[in-house]
């Protein structure tokens, strides 16, 4: 018989509510009535005796008291137990006949075969009336010790309130447990039916499969070649150190651990483990940083696990891809992929390890000037909002295009994809002031005829962006079948589809820095020519993206980028005074900063007033701003960037990981520097959001910095 109201044609023409017992009473009448009868004969039974008893105390009338020997209150208390008992044996024998006569009316209309297959197959068949009352139930809830005659199921299951109502689809079901069983339940109003499926061993079934599906992970340590490269003993025995403790953890939680490099190993385990693993936060990652303590150098760990997929090799794609994500958001994390939902993040409590590999640039340099020299046409893509670092970055890569070019002595056309309403003022009055109205022409692109240029031997190269809706040309992204992304944001699950060459590093502290590096350490014969206006751009877009080599994130990579350009003739007090704050901007700045708030000790946020639109450009600098101030650990800054977005613009002293609160908030970027942004949303909104996620997530964030509200 199947479950859904439609098919039930027979309980439709004669619903079971209807049915009534030879006196013309249904179930659920006759059980009141007897309890009524029930009432009655107590109040009865109760009066004669408080008569008895009153008349005895005050011996009315006289003789009473002497009359009542104990003999006949025995033979008063035997024969009332006796009425008691034939009232309750009759009332079960015309229970029982009343039962009876609902069973045979059940199997009158849904067949008495498909009403045994029902009890066979552990579904139960409950009939209410109006008022949602029990009127009768099959053998199923009888069997298990459950009376439900005369009960309100809606009391007595309250989730079987969302079977109720218009509004409610055919097919609606609900999960419930009673006495250990659990139920899948549907309603069909039209005969008053609940019918509830036993699922028991079914979900028994499922909660083992799922606690024994497969799960593949990779760890890789982060610094292995800066521990095990050393020569001093202690560092030797620290690689042992860190082995032993990823050995021992996987062992507590029944991983199996096979090493296939010398700082990686493959791990297989069941979801169980899992679990408990992400319940424990992988605290192995704190272990492994303890052991650097009074070390010259902190181990981390990079971990990328895959889970829920029937295919093996599809889970190591997908673990591999994770491993990548967790790598390129500066390691010292956990990223745990579950097919078809987000990625959780666990750990990243360390900023990046400052990448110093003069090898890996050249490599990926020079992978880039290959794939550039076998392209007709290159687009160059920053993100909108387009700031001096990306801008400084695509000039970068026009530079190398412009080498290839040279080399190969043909043409190879190379455009950055421009929109002046996509770009931030101060960048766009540097570009338009380094260069002329001609130049300009001939080296952008609006975002509509960079889509139209895309062929399948066009190569489109990304800069400072990876997340692919936040790119200046999107449209031509999306039609691209050759891309290369060049960033230095931590990686999110967002990310551009299938590039041919990826290079995001977190511990650089611009996109500019990482050009710089590029074109000074290419394999290039000749060397590869950077024109002194675009090192100029390009050293404004470190000076914007390090605070002026004030930021935490600048280490000795960035110094040797800026002495890189000063050998290409980068103008730094030009490079400055792109970026000077024009007086009607200081004065914002200096009003925004005067709304700071402390919701937690080291803690502060800015709020911009909605009535003003504010240049992302200006958010930052409040920002760098505050953090020049001592026991600022993080700081927030809030306000409208135009009519329908408002941002929030967060820095920290690397105490706190300001990247995760703001994944948290739908945005990223680096460890003590990131954003998000928000479409349609008022300044309040956001600042209750702000503190939605501080309040949930800053003692996770913090290294060693207290999170107590003042």
């Amino acid at each position: 018989m199947p479950l859904d109201r439609q098919t039930n044609s027979k309980t439709e023409k004669a619903p079971l509510v209807r049915r009534k017992s030879k006196k013309g009473l249904s179930m659920s009448d006759s059980i009141r009535l007897l309890r009524i009868k029930s009432l009655f004969i107590i109040l009865v039974e109760l009066i004669i005796v408080i008569t008895a008893v009153v008349l005895y105390y005050y011996d009315v009338p006289k003789g009473f008291k002497a009359a009542m020997r104990p003999l006949y209150w025995v033979i008063a208390l035997v024969v009332s137990i006796c009425l008691n008992f034939l009232f309750l044996w009759f009332s079960e024998v015309r229970l029982s006949s009343i039962r009876q006569k609902s069973d045979l009316d059940a199997a009158s209309i849904i067949g008495s075969d498909v009403q045994e297959a029902y009890n066979f197959g552990q579904i139960g068949l409950v009939v209410t009336d109006e008022n949602y009352l029990v009127m009768w139930d099959n053998n199923l809830f009888r069997d298990r010790n459950i009376d439900l005659l005369d009960v309100n199921v809606l009391e007595w299951q309250p989730k079987l309130k969302d079977l109720i109502g218009p509004n409610v689809p055919g097919d609606a079901s609900v999960k419930i447990e009673v006495n250990s069983h659990n139920y899948s339940v549907k309603y069909l109003s039209d005969a008053h039916l609940f019918i509830f499926k036993d699922i028991t061993d079914y979900e028994q079934i499922f909660t083992y499969s799922k606690e024994q599906a497969t799960v593949i992970g990779i760890i890789m340590l982060d610094n292995y070649s800066d521990i095990a490269g050393k020569t001093e003993d202690d560092n030797n025995d620290l690689v042992s150190k860190v082995r032993a403790a990823i050995f021992d953890y996987c062992k507590e939680y029944e991983v199996l651990l096979r090493r296939f490099r010398s700082d990686s190993y493959f791990m297989v385990c069941n979801y169980s483990s899992l679990e408990k693993m992400e319940q424990d936060g992988f605290s192995f990652l704190e272990r492994v940083r303890a052991l650097g303590k009074g070390q010259n150098v902190i181990p981390t760990l990079s971990i990328g696990i895959a889970h829920d997929f029937p295919n093996v090799t599809k889970l190591n794609e997908m673990a591999s891809s994770a491993i990548d994500i967790s790598m390129s958001r500066g390691g010292d994390q956990a990223v745990v992929s579950k097919y078809g939902e987000d990625l959780r993040f666990y750990g990243g409590k360390t900023a990046a390890i400052e990448n110093t590999g003069r090898v890996q640039f050249r490599s990926v340099a020079n992978s880039i000037l290959e794939l550039i020299k076998n392209s007709s046409n290159v687009i160059v893509s920053g993100h909108t909002d387009m700031d001096m670092d990306a801008l400084g970055a695509c000039l970068g890569v026009m530079a190398m295009c412009q080498h290839v070019e040279k080399v190969e002595k043909r043409k190879i056309p190379c455009q950055i994809v421009y929109d002046p309403k996509l770009t931030e003022k101060k960048t766009r009055y540097a570009f338009q002031g380094a260069f002329s109205k001609d130049e300009l022409e001939e080296m952008t692109i609006s975002p509509k005829d960079a889509e139209e240029k895309i062929r399948p031997t066009t190569l489109m190269i990304v800069c400072d962006v990876s997340v692919p809706f936040l790119v200046m040309g999107q449209k031509a992204l999306e039609k691209s079948a050759k891309t290369i992304v060049i960033d230095h944001h931590r990686r999110g699950e967002n990310f551009v589809d299938k590039p041919v060459l990826s290079y995001v590093d977190p511990s650089a502290s611009s996109a500019s820095e990482i050009l710089a590096e590029f074109i000074h350490y290419a394999t290039a014969n000749p060397r590869i020519e950077l024109p002194a206006s675009y090192a100029t751009l390009m050293l404004s877009g470190m000076f914007l993206d390090t605070g002026f080599f004030k930021s935490k994130s600048t280490g000795i990579r960035s110094f040797e980028a800026a002495e890189i350009l000063k050998e290409y003739g980068a103008d730094n007090a030009l490079a400055d005074d792109y970026l000077k704050d024009e007086y009607e901007e200081y004065a914002l700045i200096t009003k925004i900063v005067s709304t700071m708030r402390t919701p937690y000790t080291g803690v502060v946020y800015c709020v911009a007033d909605e009535k003003y639109i504010v240049e992302k450009s200006t958010l930052a600098k409040v920002a760098n701003q505050i953090m020049r101030l001592k026991g600022i650990n993080a700081c927030f800054v809030i306000g409208k960037v135009t009519e329908k977005e408002t941002k929030i613009s967060a820095r920290s002293d690397s105490t706190i990981n300001v990247q995760i609160l703001c994944e948290k908030l739908g945005g990223g970027g680096h460890f003590d520097m990131a954003a998000a942004s928000f479409q349609n949303a008022s300044v309040s909104s956001v600042e209750g959001k702000l503190l939605d996620v501080l309040d949930m997530y800053l003692n996770e964030a913090k290294s060693d910095v207290g999170g107590n509200r003042t």
